[in-house]
Protein backbone atom coordinates (compact mmCIF):
# COMPACT_ATOMS: atom_id res chain seq x y z
CA UNK A 1 0.00 0.00 0.00
CA UNK A 2 1.21 3.64 -0.53
CA UNK A 3 2.32 4.72 2.56
CA UNK A 4 1.98 8.23 1.10
CA UNK A 5 -1.47 8.48 -0.10
CA UNK A 6 -4.10 10.97 1.73
CA UNK A 7 -7.54 10.09 2.43
CA UNK A 8 -10.35 11.99 1.52
CA UNK A 9 -11.79 14.14 4.23
CA UNK A 10 -15.57 13.20 5.01
CA UNK A 11 -16.89 16.70 3.72
CA UNK A 12 -15.68 19.33 2.15
CA UNK A 13 -15.64 22.36 4.78
CA UNK A 14 -15.80 24.98 1.79
CA UNK A 15 -18.69 23.11 0.51
CA UNK A 16 -20.18 23.08 3.64
CA UNK A 17 -19.78 26.40 4.87
CA UNK A 18 -21.23 27.80 1.85
CA UNK A 19 -24.05 25.70 2.44
CA UNK A 20 -24.45 27.15 6.05
CA UNK A 21 -23.85 30.69 4.72
CA UNK A 22 -26.84 30.39 2.12
CA UNK A 23 -29.33 28.70 4.32
CA UNK A 24 -27.86 31.05 7.69
CA UNK A 25 -31.17 31.89 8.29
CA UNK A 26 -32.39 28.02 8.92
CA UNK A 27 -29.41 27.09 10.87
CA UNK A 28 -29.09 29.69 13.25
CA UNK A 29 -33.32 29.52 13.72
CA UNK A 30 -33.19 25.60 14.34
CA UNK A 31 -29.57 25.16 16.58
CA UNK A 32 -31.62 28.25 18.89
CA UNK A 33 -34.74 26.84 18.67
CA UNK A 34 -34.08 23.57 19.97
CA UNK A 35 -31.84 24.74 23.41
CA UNK A 36 -34.72 27.70 23.98
CA UNK A 37 -37.51 25.44 23.28
CA UNK A 38 -36.26 22.91 25.89
CA UNK A 39 -35.17 25.59 28.63
CA UNK A 40 -38.17 27.16 28.83
CA UNK A 41 -40.88 24.00 27.86
CA UNK A 42 -41.44 23.16 31.96
CA UNK A 43 -42.70 27.29 32.35
CA UNK A 44 -45.13 26.95 29.28
CA UNK A 45 -46.92 23.59 30.89
CA UNK A 46 -47.09 25.36 33.85
CA UNK A 47 -48.81 28.17 32.25
CA UNK A 48 -51.05 26.24 30.17
CA UNK A 49 -52.50 24.56 33.68
CA UNK A 50 -52.74 27.96 35.25
CA UNK A 51 -54.65 29.06 32.33
CA UNK A 52 -57.35 26.55 32.65
CA UNK A 53 -57.47 25.66 36.39
CA UNK A 54 -61.15 27.29 37.97
CA UNK A 55 -59.05 27.62 41.95
CA UNK A 56 -57.06 29.85 42.29
CA UNK A 57 -53.11 28.60 43.28
CA UNK A 58 -49.68 29.74 43.07
CA UNK A 59 -47.55 28.57 40.57
CA UNK A 60 -44.82 26.98 43.50
CA UNK A 61 -47.31 25.10 44.48
CA UNK A 62 -49.01 24.19 41.25
CA UNK A 63 -45.15 22.93 40.42
CA UNK A 64 -45.73 21.26 43.63
CA UNK A 65 -48.81 19.54 42.67
CA UNK A 66 -47.63 18.74 39.37
CA UNK A 67 -43.82 17.26 40.71
CA UNK A 68 -46.38 15.24 43.11
CA UNK A 69 -48.59 13.45 41.10
CA UNK A 70 -46.68 13.24 37.60
CA UNK A 71 -43.09 13.45 38.68
CA UNK A 72 -40.57 15.26 36.32
CA UNK A 73 -41.48 13.75 33.57
CA UNK A 74 -45.22 15.76 34.05
CA UNK A 75 -43.28 19.11 33.21
CA UNK A 76 -42.18 17.95 30.24
CA UNK A 77 -45.03 15.92 28.59
CA UNK A 78 -45.70 16.88 25.07
CA UNK A 79 -42.26 17.83 24.99
CA UNK A 80 -41.31 16.20 21.68
CA UNK A 81 -43.69 18.11 19.80
CA UNK A 82 -42.44 21.59 19.73
CA UNK A 83 -38.90 20.20 20.43
CA UNK A 84 -39.35 17.97 16.87
CA UNK A 85 -41.89 20.52 14.97
CA UNK A 86 -42.22 23.99 16.40
CA UNK A 87 -38.47 24.38 15.65
CA UNK A 88 -38.90 23.65 12.25
CA UNK A 89 -41.91 26.35 12.35
CA UNK A 90 -39.78 28.50 13.85
CA UNK A 91 -37.14 27.93 11.53
CA UNK A 92 -39.74 28.63 8.26
CA UNK A 93 -40.71 31.54 10.38
CA UNK A 94 -37.35 32.99 10.58
CA UNK A 95 -36.78 32.13 7.22
CA UNK A 96 -40.07 34.25 5.96
CA UNK A 97 -39.49 37.44 8.21
CA UNK A 98 -35.96 37.60 6.98
CA UNK A 99 -36.16 36.89 3.30
CA UNK A 100 -39.61 39.42 3.33
CA UNK A 101 -36.74 42.42 5.44
CA UNK A 102 -34.37 41.51 2.16
CA UNK A 103 -37.23 42.17 -0.14
CA UNK A 104 -37.82 45.22 1.53
CA UNK A 105 -34.05 46.25 1.63
CA UNK A 106 -33.70 45.41 -2.63
CA UNK A 107 -36.72 47.29 -3.26
CA UNK A 108 -35.86 50.67 -1.02
CA UNK A 109 -38.92 50.16 0.90
CA UNK A 110 -39.07 51.55 4.48
CA UNK A 111 -35.01 51.72 4.27
CA UNK A 112 -34.44 54.95 5.85
CA UNK A 113 -31.91 54.72 9.04
CA UNK A 114 -34.74 55.43 11.65
CA UNK A 115 -36.56 53.64 14.51
CA UNK A 116 -39.72 54.07 12.28
CA UNK A 117 -38.67 52.20 8.86
CA UNK A 118 -36.62 49.68 11.03
CA UNK A 119 -39.35 49.06 13.64
CA UNK A 120 -42.16 48.78 10.65
CA UNK A 121 -40.14 46.24 8.69
CA UNK A 122 -39.89 43.85 11.44
CA UNK A 123 -43.78 44.42 11.99
CA UNK A 124 -44.74 44.06 8.41
CA UNK A 125 -42.32 40.94 8.27
CA UNK A 126 -43.06 38.90 11.44
CA UNK A 127 -47.04 39.59 10.47
CA UNK A 128 -46.34 37.95 6.87
CA UNK A 129 -44.24 34.98 8.82
CA UNK A 130 -47.00 34.71 11.78
CA UNK A 131 -50.11 34.43 9.15
CA UNK A 132 -48.49 31.92 7.23
CA UNK A 133 -47.15 29.64 9.87
CA UNK A 134 -50.25 29.54 11.75
CA UNK A 135 -51.59 27.08 9.00
CA UNK A 136 -48.62 24.69 9.53
CA UNK A 137 -48.05 25.28 13.52
CA UNK A 138 -52.32 25.16 14.44
CA UNK A 139 -51.90 21.10 14.67
CA UNK A 140 -49.31 21.02 16.79
CA UNK A 141 -50.30 23.29 19.03
CA UNK A 142 -53.52 21.51 19.57
CA UNK A 143 -51.89 18.48 20.48
CA UNK A 144 -49.30 19.99 22.90
CA UNK A 145 -52.52 21.88 24.62
CA UNK A 146 -54.20 18.60 24.74
CA UNK A 147 -51.17 16.29 26.22
CA UNK A 148 -50.23 19.62 28.54
CA UNK A 149 -53.98 19.01 30.10
CA UNK A 150 -54.60 15.09 30.05
CA UNK A 151 -55.61 15.38 33.30
CA UNK A 152 -57.79 18.04 33.64
CA UNK A 153 -59.63 16.91 30.09
CA UNK A 154 -60.05 13.31 31.48
CA UNK A 155 -61.27 15.39 34.99
CA UNK A 156 -63.91 17.06 32.73
CA UNK A 157 -64.90 13.88 31.21
CA UNK A 158 -65.23 12.24 34.82
CA UNK A 159 -62.48 9.48 33.96
CA UNK A 160 -59.76 8.44 36.28
CA UNK A 161 -56.19 8.65 34.71
CA UNK A 162 -54.18 6.09 35.53
CA UNK A 163 -51.48 6.46 32.86
CA UNK A 164 -51.96 9.38 30.08
CA UNK A 165 -51.54 7.92 26.53
CA UNK A 166 -49.28 9.21 24.16
CA UNK A 167 -48.48 12.14 21.65
CA UNK A 168 -49.37 9.43 18.35
CA UNK A 169 -52.74 8.19 20.44
CA UNK A 170 -53.47 11.74 21.42
CA UNK A 171 -53.35 12.69 17.42
CA UNK A 172 -55.77 9.40 16.63
CA UNK A 173 -57.86 10.68 19.60
CA UNK A 174 -58.85 14.05 18.15
CA UNK A 175 -58.71 12.55 14.34
CA UNK A 176 -61.28 9.90 15.83
CA UNK A 177 -63.78 12.23 17.33
CA UNK A 178 -63.63 15.40 14.74
CA UNK A 179 -61.37 14.06 11.96
CA UNK A 180 -58.69 16.11 10.34
CA UNK A 181 -60.61 19.18 10.72
CA UNK A 182 -59.98 18.32 14.51
CA UNK A 183 -56.31 19.57 14.56
CA UNK A 184 -57.33 22.57 13.43
CA UNK A 185 -59.57 23.09 16.63
CA UNK A 186 -59.41 26.93 17.34
CA UNK A 187 -57.72 28.14 14.18
CA UNK A 188 -58.99 31.29 13.71
CA UNK A 189 -58.32 32.26 17.50
CA UNK A 190 -54.60 30.95 17.04
CA UNK A 191 -54.12 33.07 13.63
CA UNK A 192 -55.23 35.86 14.82
CA UNK A 193 -52.79 35.21 18.13
CA UNK A 194 -49.92 34.19 16.29
CA UNK A 195 -50.20 37.28 13.07
CA UNK A 196 -50.78 40.08 15.67
CA UNK A 197 -48.07 38.48 18.20
CA UNK A 198 -45.75 37.66 15.62
CA UNK A 199 -46.24 41.07 13.91
CA UNK A 200 -45.77 42.91 17.87
CA UNK A 201 -42.96 40.80 18.40
CA UNK A 202 -40.47 41.51 16.02
CA UNK A 203 -41.69 45.29 15.50
CA UNK A 204 -40.15 45.56 19.03
CA UNK A 205 -36.95 43.71 18.62
CA UNK A 206 -36.08 45.29 15.63
CA UNK A 207 -37.15 48.41 17.33
CA UNK A 208 -35.06 48.50 20.23
CA UNK A 209 -32.17 46.89 18.07
CA UNK A 210 -32.20 50.35 16.07
CA UNK A 211 -32.01 52.33 19.33
CA UNK A 212 -29.14 50.33 20.78
CA UNK A 213 -26.92 50.46 18.28
CA UNK A 214 -27.57 48.02 15.59
CA UNK A 215 -27.25 49.28 12.08
CA UNK A 216 -29.77 48.23 8.94
CA UNK A 217 -27.43 46.21 7.70
CA UNK A 218 -27.15 44.06 10.65
CA UNK A 219 -23.55 45.18 12.42
CA UNK A 220 -23.72 45.67 15.77
CA UNK A 221 -22.56 49.26 17.01
CA UNK A 222 -21.43 50.32 20.43
CA UNK A 223 -23.87 50.27 23.04
CA UNK A 224 -25.26 53.95 23.60
CA UNK A 225 -24.01 55.38 26.89
CA UNK A 226 -27.08 55.44 28.78
CA UNK A 227 -27.51 51.63 28.93
CA UNK A 228 -25.13 49.98 31.32
CA UNK A 229 -24.51 46.48 29.57
CA UNK A 230 -21.74 45.00 27.04
CA UNK A 231 -22.77 45.14 23.60
CA UNK A 232 -23.15 41.20 23.28
CA UNK A 233 -26.33 41.03 25.80
CA UNK A 234 -27.91 43.50 23.74
CA UNK A 235 -29.95 40.12 22.10
CA UNK A 236 -30.85 38.74 25.22
CA UNK A 237 -31.93 42.30 26.65
CA UNK A 238 -33.75 42.74 23.19
CA UNK A 239 -35.05 39.33 23.16
CA UNK A 240 -36.45 39.38 26.60
CA UNK A 241 -38.17 42.33 26.84
CA UNK A 242 -39.95 42.60 23.03
CA UNK A 243 -40.70 38.37 24.28
CA UNK A 244 -42.34 39.91 27.24
CA UNK A 245 -44.46 43.08 26.43
CA UNK A 246 -45.47 41.39 22.77
CA UNK A 247 -47.03 38.25 25.15
CA UNK A 248 -48.38 40.21 27.54
CA UNK A 249 -50.36 42.10 24.72
CA UNK A 250 -51.91 39.66 23.20
CA UNK A 251 -51.74 36.93 26.59
CA UNK A 252 -56.09 37.65 27.09
CA UNK A 253 -56.18 35.99 23.42
CA UNK A 254 -54.07 33.03 24.26
CA UNK A 255 -56.41 32.39 27.63
CA UNK A 256 -59.34 31.94 25.33
CA UNK A 257 -58.21 30.56 22.90
CA UNK A 258 -56.66 27.73 25.14
CA UNK A 259 -59.61 27.61 27.06
CA UNK A 260 -61.76 27.59 23.95
CA UNK A 261 -59.52 24.02 22.79
CA UNK A 262 -59.80 22.99 26.24
CA UNK A 263 -63.26 22.82 26.14
CA UNK A 264 -64.06 21.64 22.16
CA UNK A 265 -61.21 18.27 23.30
CA UNK A 266 -63.42 17.73 26.19
CA UNK A 267 -66.55 17.39 24.40
CA UNK A 268 -68.38 20.34 26.18
CA UNK A 269 -70.59 22.20 24.82
CA UNK A 270 -68.93 24.99 22.66
CA UNK A 271 -68.57 28.76 23.70
CA UNK A 272 -67.51 31.18 21.09
CA UNK A 273 -64.68 33.85 22.12
CA UNK A 274 -66.75 36.83 23.15
CA UNK A 275 -68.66 34.07 25.81
CA UNK A 276 -65.42 32.53 27.16
CA UNK A 277 -63.79 35.78 27.56
CA UNK A 278 -66.63 37.33 29.28
CA UNK A 279 -66.89 33.87 31.89
CA UNK A 280 -63.02 34.37 32.98
CA UNK A 281 -63.49 37.64 33.37
CA UNK A 282 -67.08 37.53 35.24
CA UNK A 283 -65.44 34.23 37.10
CA UNK A 284 -66.89 30.67 38.15
CA UNK A 285 -69.90 32.09 40.53
CA UNK A 286 -72.11 34.70 38.57
CA UNK A 287 -74.16 35.23 41.64
CA UNK A 288 -70.87 37.18 43.55
CA UNK A 289 -70.46 39.92 41.95
CA UNK A 290 -66.58 41.07 42.01
CA UNK A 291 -64.67 44.05 40.82
CA UNK A 292 -63.97 44.78 37.10
CA UNK A 293 -60.16 44.46 37.87
CA UNK A 294 -60.26 41.11 39.48
CA UNK A 295 -61.86 40.06 36.25
CA UNK A 296 -59.21 41.46 34.52
CA UNK A 297 -56.63 40.11 36.72
CA UNK A 298 -58.50 36.58 36.61
CA UNK A 299 -57.38 36.63 32.66
CA UNK A 300 -53.76 37.41 33.42
CA UNK A 301 -53.55 34.32 35.49
CA UNK A 302 -50.07 32.56 34.92
CA UNK A 303 -48.98 35.77 32.98
CA UNK A 304 -45.90 35.41 35.54
CA UNK A 305 -44.69 32.13 34.42
CA UNK A 306 -45.34 33.15 30.80
CA UNK A 307 -43.36 36.23 31.55
CA UNK A 308 -40.07 34.52 33.28
CA UNK A 309 -40.89 31.67 29.71
CA UNK A 310 -40.55 34.36 27.56
CA UNK A 311 -37.50 36.01 29.40
CA UNK A 312 -35.88 32.52 29.64
CA UNK A 313 -36.63 31.60 25.39
CA UNK A 314 -36.09 34.72 23.66
CA UNK A 315 -33.47 35.83 25.65
CA UNK A 316 -31.45 32.26 24.81
CA UNK A 317 -33.08 32.02 21.50
CA UNK A 318 -32.17 35.50 19.87
CA UNK A 319 -28.66 34.92 22.17
CA UNK A 320 -27.70 32.03 20.57
CA UNK A 321 -29.35 33.27 16.80
CA UNK A 322 -26.67 36.06 17.10
CA UNK A 323 -23.78 33.66 18.08
CA UNK A 324 -24.71 31.03 15.42
CA UNK A 325 -25.04 33.94 12.54
CA UNK A 326 -21.74 35.77 13.83
CA UNK A 327 -19.52 32.10 13.85
CA UNK A 328 -21.02 31.70 9.88
CA UNK A 329 -20.40 35.34 9.31
CA UNK A 330 -16.92 34.60 10.09
CA UNK A 331 -16.03 31.38 8.31
CA UNK A 332 -13.30 31.23 6.23
CA UNK A 333 -14.08 31.96 2.65
CA UNK A 334 -14.11 29.52 -0.09
CA UNK A 335 -10.63 29.02 -2.06
CA UNK A 336 -11.66 30.01 -5.84
CA UNK A 337 -10.56 27.17 -8.44
CA UNK A 338 -8.09 28.38 -10.82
Amino acid sequence: MDGNRTSNPLYDPAAFSDVLRRNKAVVCALSASYISTFAGYPLDSLKSRLQTTKTSISIPKLAALVYREEGIRGFYRGLWIPLMTISFVRASSFTIYSRTKEHFAIHDILCRNNIFDAALTGGISGAMSGALISFASAPFELVKVRRQLEYTIAATKGISLVKPPGTLEAVKEIYRVNGTGGLYTGFRLHFLRDTTGTALYFLEYDGMRHLLGRSRTGEQGVTPSWLPIHSSLVPFVCGSVSGVTSWALIYPLDVVKTKVQQRALAGEQYRGPWETLYRLIRGPDPNSPKPLLAGIMRLYRGLGVSALRSITTHGLLWTLFDMTANYIDNLPPALEVE
